[in-house]
């Protein structure tokens, strides 16, 4: 087992790059990329990091030459031979070849494109331009190198010893966690933590350790590279991305009103009826059930990634009962902000009520809250986005108005075309 604590004294040294990899990113990445490759593969998008995290001063703490010379290994990339043949002959949710030999041919010569870097007001404005089947390659390594970088910020002040003090508190923590875990009953957990961990050698770590402590409770991770190295099952399907950009798109209301269900369609067609989670927050879950078609209904479960969970899980079940169908067959899963007590909470509520699963992220690959002086390490809420296609902005309204995004007229016009009326607030953490 690597000792993480030495590896990042040795980053001292310049080694060690943060992704070493195009498939050191999450599974529905590549899902939703194949799916856009296909679909619309000439729509032109711009992605942007946004802090929510004001308090950290990013462009203070992260050396703009680091962070250049990251982004730019990152754009040397490409897929390795074993990295193609993984994603050519792996059987991903019990089908092979998820990913067709057109796809595959254009992935394997694929150069992420340039970036924008900026510093303004104590922040990067980091931005990307370009295809939407590149670019949106750029969001999770982009995530993932600024958070582990803003970490070597700060651990790079600590000696030898304290860092391996840290670590093996750290270590320490997520242990009493998996050990509260293991007393759940009949719990399904994966590993969502790729776009906001610590590092990729602690997300391995973690990964290691959920597979060891949970046994055949531990479902996967949506990492790709760490799922192909430690030969478990990659966990994902699709991301707001979809509908933001879809609705983007939309000519008029009425197209609007119909796109988040026009992206369902397409990624049917192109899964051949696998995958079948329905992600129903992005313009406000209700109105979403509401005006969804039947045939939605029939799919194999909803993922809830925003406002108050049980309340999430709630209008789901009552929706399925409505179409007539049986919520014991259904799948729920849970992946906001997720931490030990509120898996345990919610799982003993819907245990029998639906299936449950859980997609485990920050608060699994980043929980170093209170391990370092000031709570330096503590996590924060940094998401890189699509704020527009073909020049049009993008919306996202949420459960939780506190992860709304777009300009203020367009929110006001999604809400309008939508039906989201008044909404409770959430503080975002992660």
């Amino acid at each position: 087992m690597v000792d993480i604590a030495t590896r990042v004294w040795n980053h001292k040294w310049k080694i060690d790059p943060i992704v070493r990899s195009l498939i050191d990113t999450d599974f529905y990445k590549l899902l939703m990329c194949q799916s856009v490759f296909r679909n619309k593969p000439d729509t032109q998008v711009t992605f942007s990091l946004i802090n929510r995290s004001k308090h950290v001063r990013l462009a203070d703490l992260v050396d703009e030459g680091e962070l250049r010379e990251q982004l730019d290994n990152i754009r040397s990339l490409s897929l390795s031979r074993g990295e193609s043949t993984w994603m050519r002959g792996n059987t991903f949710y019990g089908k092979r070849q998820m990913f067709s030999p057109e796809f595959m041919d254009w992935f394997e010569n694929l150069r992420l494109p340039p970036y924008h870097l900026e510093k303004r007001d104590g922040q990067y404005e980091l931005t990307f331009e370009g295809t939407w089947p590149e670019v949106m390659l750029w969001e999770i390594p982009a995530l993932s190198t600024i958070m582990e970088l803003r970490g070597r910020a700060v651990l790079g002040d600590m000696g030898r010893f304290e860092l391996q003090v840290l670590y093996a508190r750290a270590m320490t923590k997520l242990w009493e966690k998996v050990e509260k875990l293991r007393d759940v009953p009949d719990l399904r957990l994966a590993d969502f933590g790729t776009r906001r961990r610590h590092s990729y050698l602690w997300q391995d770590w973690c990964v290691q350790a959920l597979k060891e402590g949970l046994g055949d409770n531990f479902t996967g991770t949506s990492n790709c590279r760490i799922a192909m190295m430690r030969e478990i099952e990659a966990i994902g399907t699709n991301a707001h991305e979809l509908p933001m950009v879809y609705a983007a798109l939309a000519e008029d209301d009425a197209a609007l009103r119909q796109s988040p269900y026009d992206v369902l369609s397409d990624w049917h067609a192109e899964h051949d009826g696998n995958l079948r989670i329905i992600l129903p927050d992005t313009y406000g879950t209700p109105q979403f059930l509401d005006g969804a078609p039947d045939w939605l209904a029939g799919w194999t479960g909803i993922r809830i990634d925003s406002g108050d969970p049980a309340t999430g899980a709630e209008n789901a079940i009552r929706w399925w009962e409505s179409r007539g169908e049986n919520p014991r067959e259904k799948l729920v899963i849970f992946s906001d902000g997720l931490d030990v007590d509120k898996i345990v909470t919610l799982q003993k509520q819907f245990a029998g009520r639906v299936r449950v699963s859980f997609g485990w992220g920050t608060m699994l690959t980043n929980d170093f809250k209170g391990l370092a002086p000031d709570d330096a390490l503590a996590p924060f809420s940094l998401v890189c986005k699509a704020v527009e296609a073909n020049g049009n902005p993008t919306v996202k309204l949420s459960d939780n108005p506190n992860k709304a995004m777009g300009p203020e007229a367009e929110i006001e016009r999604y809400k309008r075309v939508f039906g989201v009326g008044a909404q409770d607030r959430v503080e975002v953490v992660v």
